[in-house]
């Protein structure tokens, strides 16, 4: 859907940003990337992963770029350390030299990127002969649950709603490995991240769509009111709940990583 919402920082955080901190802390200790290195986090959004880059891999700087001016000044405020730095720029045209960083990494952008194939060979050109990149994204086709069951839901009183399982087929691992393959990359692995997202209550799982940040929250804001009860009361009666109400889900995130050739 052209018209996926990105501008609203805290509205993506109560969304998707409080869970993307959880994968982005395991995609950092899994890289095991060497201290004191140059770091490009490309799609930084409000700054989950650059958080968890220097929290964890100890390094010299890490710089932060995002077409989305409102999400960069979330990621400012949220993140003071001064080896952190944002810019404003767009995946498939970096702004910086060849071999510039020694580690590159992309979380949960790489799909939502028109042309994704030049945005991984921007990441390869940037990326230093003895460095590494890797990025992942949501399996939005059947591990990310919260977005599952919503456009579950969603396609039982519409057939024809733009579920994010069919638009994008990046999410799976055998293309997301061939385009880091096709990019110049070797010795290409593809794995899965799995963290639980357990929410309080029915509210504390519902309120944040209506923020109207990415692609299931903006497709619920263009219904009327009726037809968004409908999907609520829906993923009501159909959500797992444990007897304190709270709502145990799980998410699932596919890891592309890759050397320079």
């Amino acid at each position: 859907m052209a018209g996926d919402m990105w501008v609203a920082g805290d509205a993506y955080e109560a969304y998707i940003g409080r869970w993307s901190r959880r994968i982005a802390e395991t995609f950092v200790r899994r890289l095991d990337a060497p201290a004191s290195g140059r770091w490009l986090d490309v799609g930084c959004g409000t700054g989950a992963l650059t958080s968890a880059v220097l929290a964890a891999a100890d390094p010299a700087e890490v710089v932060g770029v995002d077409p989305s001016e409102p999400f960069l000044e979330t990621a400012r405020a949220g993140v003071t350390d001064p080896r952190a730095t944002f810019q404003v720029a767009d995946a498939r045209s970096l702004p910086f030299e060849d071999d510039r960083f020694d580690v590159v990494v992309s979380g949960l952008v790489l799909n939502f990127v028109p042309e994704p194939e030049r945005a991984a060979a921007e990441i390869a050109r940037v990326t230093a002969p003895a460095g590494v990149a890797a990025a992942y994204v949501w399996d939005l086709a059947e591990g990310m649950q919260l977005i599952r069951h919503f456009w579950e839901a969603a396609a039982e009183l519409d057939p024809a709603v733009p579920d994010e399982g069919r638009r994008f087929p990046l999410c799976r691992p055998e293309p997301l490995g061939r385009l880091w393959t096709e990019a110049g990359f070797d010795a290409v692995s593809v794995e899965e991240i799995k963290v639980p997202t357990v929410f309080t209550g029915f509210d504390d799982y519902w309120t944040p769509f209506l923020g109207g940040q990415g692609p299931a929250p903006t497709y619920l804001m263009t219904l009327p009111e009726a037809r968004r009860s409908q999907v609520r009361e829906l993923l009501r009666s159909r959500l797992p709940t444990n007897p304190d109400g709270s709502i145990p889900l799980s998410a699932r995130a596919w890891v592309v990583s890759g050397v320079p050739a």
